[in-house]
């Protein structure tokens, strides 16, 4: 099951558009921001920073393994903000782990950039253009992460018209199974196995390691809503707590 991206162009009356302008505008000031700062970056000697940079490569991947506690619950909003519109939903928020990762992520492209355009030469005009190049889309990578934190409401929601994470999107009719997903023997995200195989990419994993809410939580209330997503739009609802961990597939 392929995730369902809004290609359209936004309705005027969707209710996005003031998310919309905020998200754009703080994603400016921060591409702006970290433009300037990394334009300020001196010239250093890439030997000493190369060693240092695979010296962070160990902790990084450690961080990457690293899986705090996860108790969050599904929390009720009035208001989620999602690719087409705002409707009723369930919320889970981006979860410790998740939040180390992103940082993480920008660390590690900042510091690819930043070797990268040590490396080459000062004076050909090609060169700096180049190195321009890297650092304003480095600067416009950071932006479009602060957008899309602002742009959506929670990194997981469920709601009547689908099941998000982050900015993809799941069809609650082509949903059959609900089942936790184990990456090397450990729960990592709950499994969307479809009715109807729609291409040769495997089924849709949502939840894991970024998401606050567990995986035996999450999956109770996939299957809770899988069969009436409608009653996600009634009113205020309670995520029902599982009863028995889902077997793992």
């Amino acid at each position: 099951m392929s995730p369902r991206l809004s290609g359209r162009l936004p309705k005027r009356d969707d209710g996005l558009w003031s998310r919309r302008l905020l998200a754009a505008t703080v994603a400016a000031a921060v591409t702006v921001l970290v433009a300037a700062a990394l334009a300020r970056v001196p010239r250093f000697e890439v030997d000493g920073t190369v060693c240092v940079f695979y010296l962070l490569v160990g902790p990084t991947a450690l961080l990457r393994r690293w899986r705090p506690r996860q108790d969050a619950r599904l929390v009720w909003r009035e208001r989620v903000a999602g690719p087409d519109g705002t409707e009723p939903g369930l919320v889970a928020r981006r979860s410790l782990a998740g939040w180390v990762d992103l940082v993480t992520n920008l660390t590690f492209a900042t510091a690819v950039t930043l070797v990268v355009t040590m490396l080459l030469p000062a004076d050909p005009q090609w060169a700096r253009v180049v190195r321009l190049a890297l650092l304003v889309g480095l600067a416009a990578a950071t932006g479009f992460v602060a957008y899309s934190g602002l742009r959506f409401t929670g990194r997981l929601a469920l709601t009547a018209s689908g099941i998000r994470h982050g900015r993809r999107r799941y069809d609650w009719s082509n949903i059959d199974r609900v089942i936790l997903h184990r990456e090397d023997g450990r729960l990592a995200g709950v499994r969307l196995r479809p009715r109807v195989w729609r291409s040769l990419d495997p089924a849709p994993v949502v939840g894991g390691r970024d998401v606050a809410v567990p995986e035996q939580r999450l999956a109770s209330a996939i299957e809770a809503y899988r069969e009436r997503p409608q009653a996600l739009a009634v009113g205020p609802v309670t995520a029902p707590e599982p009863a028995v961990e889902p077997a793992g597939g």
